[in-house]
């Protein structure tokens, strides 16, 4: 901190990721850019292509992916905690909620939320368009590409990410989650390659939908000052803006600029639902808002295996265009998702998890899109003379067509505008978050200048990409290489529950209890502790006299055993023996400080409102546990039980129950 100078200039970017990933950015972009209608036509038509060849594919691997989040939930996996058992989460539940649901669903939820249910109600899928039957379809089909499938692909994504991450230790990046199968491999070209796909998809991602956003944006602004807002230099200068703002929000961080944002938007989104819940039909928005959920959740089985396998051309067209685009873009996606909702939610277990990110932004989404899209069609049915879905292409402005209707358009709008504004710079600002977070290889110390500078990478990729019409290809590429990243979440998902199954066995009585070993020998000592408790001073003493020679003992046997061994100690007086395993996470038990705040009712909180206790930790996310009374034997009795639980875990895996699950390794 003496010379912030030379702190804010170092770069934490990976060379084997930021290198590729901007040539091959640089490359995607060229072509959709000196030749947008030759890349179009290209990307189109391998969209096309898999959307008449493998729409069973996406259908089946999204509706996998929802069924696997519910069994974890579901199951005893779902107590376990993303990060040491005894982590508590860094963001509170209502600042966690908003966060993810801006970074997921902002600027599309306006841009869909009108636009999306009066689509359906003139062109449905099954039903005749316009009629009562048709706005039905319209609904339950907006809350199933909206609604649980959309939120457990980011759900899963996030929590491989955030399992690895704050429970193994391992980067906050996506090769991460691939860590059960890749191994060590993780580290070498194939973990590379996993990243640089990322960055791209998520790069093109984000910039494709920001593109979107703008238009949108522009025609808002338009509608308020009836300036002209179609001209390039206007959308450049109004993404310049955006993206200094968020340029602003990502340089101060996730838990300041993105959070803060995050709240507001939230707030701002709710307050605009609520005043045209009431300013619309609001009897009829309510009655339709529960009866949609009873129809959703009565055809969702249907919905999520329908393929339209014995329907004509049309409908199998209409399939490809809206719920296989809607999967694609989602996975698409995901990378950005997912790793930003798994930065923003150490702490919290697996349920909590689970039942967080699909629960309550969904049941939000289904709100709004009964809200805006019953409204906009009891509207378009009820004196407005089909002014919306006559217009319904239009999607750029469908919205503000819909608040005209509704009194205080002006104000309206107005709120509307500010709230585009404020989705588009949280998205940007926690992608440009995330970017960084990959080009990192996780690292969360890096310097300023390079979010920095992700900020306006996204930027300059979106203006160009208006500025020659671009975006469809781009869009079309985006979907295409959601192809291959599904199968990398399929290989996530394994992983992820081989882990889980070894993590549940350090609870199983498949292994030996691993217990603190004290026979009362200084229960003198004991009873001193809990009339007087012990200072930081007294830990760092119990560590250096007790256990650092204790583990040195064990090391040196170890060594002369053929084992290799090794002592590290910390700056904040933590001792630790490791036994390295090639290939497989090292044995590792450690014993350092930590201080804990007393209880409200413990009677020495009057004089002391903490302790310092010497704790055991290890490597795989396991609470420790106080040491302080054992003698030297007693520590080295301990370590060596649990050593005998990490070469029964080995075991296990030897003979297939664990299946070489990760974080344990063979015996031997």
């Amino acid at each position: 901190m003496s010379d912030p100078t030379p702190k804010f200039w170092r770069c934490t970017l990976s060379a084997p990721v930021i290198i590729p990933g901007l040539a091959l950015i640089l490359l995607l972009l060229g072509l959709c850019a000196f030749d947008p209608t030759l890349a179009e036509g290209f990307f189109s038509a391998g969209q096309a292509w898999i959307g008449a060849r493998l729409s069973w594919y996406y259908v089946l691997v999204v509706a996998a992916f929802l069924l696997f989040l519910v069994i974890l939930a579901s199951s005893p996996y779902g107590d376990i905690r993303l990060g040491p058992d005894d982590a508590t989460p860094e963001y509170s539940y209502p600042s966690w909620l908003a966060m993810l649901f801006a970074a997921g669903m902002g600027i599309g939820l306006l841009y869909f939320g009108v636009a999306e249910p009066v689509m359906h109600f003139s062109s449905p899928a099954t039903a005749v368009g316009g009629t009562p039957a048709a706005a039905r379809e319209a609904l339950v089909t907006t809350f199933f590409h909206w609604g649980l499938h959309a939120w457990a692909i980011y759900a899963t994504v996030g929590l491989a990410l955030a399992y690895f991450g704050f429970r193994y230790n391992l980067p906050l990046t996506i090769r991460s989650a691939l860590y059960p199968l890749l191994r060590h491999r993780i580290n070498g070209p194939v973990g590379h390659a996993v990243d640089v796909f990322a960055l791209v998809c998520t790069v093109f991602g984000i910039a494709t939908t920001l593109g979107y956003g703008v238009l949108q944006l522009s025609a808002g602004l338009h509608r308020l000052t009836g300036m002209e807002t179609s001209s390039p230099a206007f959308r450049y200068v109004t993404i310049a803006a955006v993206i200094s703002l968020a340029g602003i929000s990502a340089a101060t961080g996730v838990g300041r600029g993105v959070k803060r944002l995050s709240e507001f938007n939230l707030l701002l989104a709710i307050g605009l639902m609520l005043f045209v819940l009431f300013a619309g039909p609001t009897s009829v928005i309510m009655q339709s808002f529960t009866e949609n959920l009873g129809a959703y959740f009565s055809d969702i089985v249907g919905l999520s295996f329908r393929t339209f396998a014995y329907a004509d051309e049309a409908k199998k067209g209409w399939l490809s265009g809206w719920t296989i685009v809607y999967w694609a873009w989602w996975i698409s996606w995901s990378p950005f998702v997912g790793l930003f909702i798994a930065r923003i939610s150490r702490g919290r277990t697996i349920r909590e998890f689970v039942l967080g990110v699909l629960l309550v932004p969904s049941a939000f989404n289904f709100l709004w899109m009964s809200v805006f899209g019953n409204g906009a069609i009891w509207f378009d049915t009820h004196g407005a003379a089909q002014a919306l879905s006559s217009v319904a292409s239009n999607a750029d402005a469908l919205l503000f067509n819909f608040l005209d209707l509704l009194p205080g358009s002006g104000i309206s709008s107005g709120v509307a505008v500010l709230l585009i504004i404020v989705f588009f710079v949280t998205s940007a600002d926690s992608g440009a978050l995330v970017l960084d977070g990959i080009a990192s290889k996780g690292r969360d110390d890096s310097p300023v200048w390079q979010r920095l500078m992700w900020a306006v990478i996204l930027g300059l990729s979106a203006a160009l990409l208006m500025s020659v019409g671009g975006l469809k290809a781009l869009q079309s590429m985006t979907l295409i290489a959601a192809l291959p990243f599904s199968l990398i979440i399929l290989a996530s998902c394994l992983g992820l529950w081989r882990a889980l199954i070894g993590d549940h066995l350090h609870s199983s009585r498949e292994l030996s209890p691993a217990t603190s070993f004290w026979n009362g020998s200084k229960w003198r000592d004991r009873l001193d502790h809990l009339l007087r408790l012990s200072t930081p001073d007294e830990a760092r003493a119990f560590i250096q006299e007790v256990a650092e020679p204790a583990l040195r003992e064990l090391a040196g046997d170890l060594q002369a055993r053929g084992k290799p061994a090794r002592i590290d100690s910390a700056e904040d007086g933590s001792i630790s023996l490791t036994v390295p395993r090639r290939h497989a996470r090292d044995f590792v038990y450690g014993v350092r400080p930590q201080t804990r705040t007393l209880s409200r009712l413990n009677p020495l909180r009057k004089e002391e409102r903490s302790v310092t206790e010497p704790v055991t930790f290890f490597e795989d996310g396991r609470a420790g546990y106080d040491v302080q009374y054992m003698s030297h034997d007693e520590i080295i009795a301990d370590v060596l039980r649990q050593y005998e639980r990490y070469l029964q875990l080995g075991r296990l895996s030897e003979t297939g129950l664990l299946n070489s699950a990760p974080g344990h390794v063979e015996a031997g």
